[in-house]
């Protein structure tokens, strides 16, 4: 794990969010975590368990699966 290329807030910890999708009421969400050279991702029902981190070329490559081209 990456932690020298991690974005933290005013507080010194890292600065996560959840999908304006997802809602308050639980379910299965992640959230993310971004920096120029690393995206952290985490389950948000088990924030203090791990974190995967990955490139923002391989971020952007599984994002680009669930996505549709612009019409």
């Amino acid at each position: 794990m990456n932690t020298a290329a991690r974005q933290y807030d005013h507080s010194g910890n890292l600065a996560w969010f959840k999908s304006s999708y997802s809602s308050n009421e639980g379910g299965n969400c992640i959230e993310v975590a971004t920096h120029p050279s690393a995206i952290h991702i985490r389950d948000s029902k088990a924030p203090a368990g791990g974190i995967l981190t990955v490139s923002p070329s391989t971020w952007t490559e599984f994002l680009s699966r669930f996505t549709r081209p612009a019409a």
